[in-house]
């Protein structure tokens, strides 16, 4: 009997130290996990979710891509707002069908934009690794103007 108390003892102040453990809401860099991206993005660059699942089918997320210098992002469009802030690296970004590099305006870190849903666009990390944080609602989908350029599909 005194065995089983303490068994039990011991498993209810287990379940309120799991209970009582709250979801993790701030982050120090080094406390961010990079994993590769989802197949919609082309390989090479790292994803780290921050907040939320970008994926699911409602809700606000929170991602962080990591990509290395020259790294580029094919002409696509989304079905709901994209709002980007550059952490480091520039981050240049072009609009319309067709990748133009000529024509690619050049965001440094600090910079913030914010993408209406179905404007065509298309960008790439510029001077060294490049961190962008894009924030908005779930599902985050890639709708690639030329579908060849669809990373899932090749």
């Amino acid at each position: 009997m005194r065995r089983t108390l303490g068994v039990l003892l011991c498993l209810a102040c287990a379940l309120l130290v799991a209970q009582s453990t709250p979801p993790q809401n701030a982050f120090t860099p080094d406390q961010i996990k990079w994993g590769p991206p989802p197949p919609f993005v082309a390989p090479g660059a790292n994803l780290a979710v921050i907040e939320g699942d970008p994926m699911a089918s409602s809700g606000d997320f929170t991602v962080r891509l990591k990509m290395p210098d020259g790294y580029k992002i094919a002409p696509h469009w989304h079905p709901k707002r994209e709002n980007v802030t550059v952490i480091s690296g520039n981050f240049k970004v072009g609009m319309g069908d067709k990748f133009e590099e000529g024509k690619m305006m050049t965001f440094p870190a600090g910079s913030f934009a914010y993408l209406d849903p179905d404007m065509h666009h298309y960008a790439m990390a510029s001077g060294g690794e490049t961190i962008v944080q894009v924030h908005g609602m779930s599902p985050l989908q890639f709708n690639y103007v030329n579908s060849a350029d669809d990373p899932s599909k090749k």
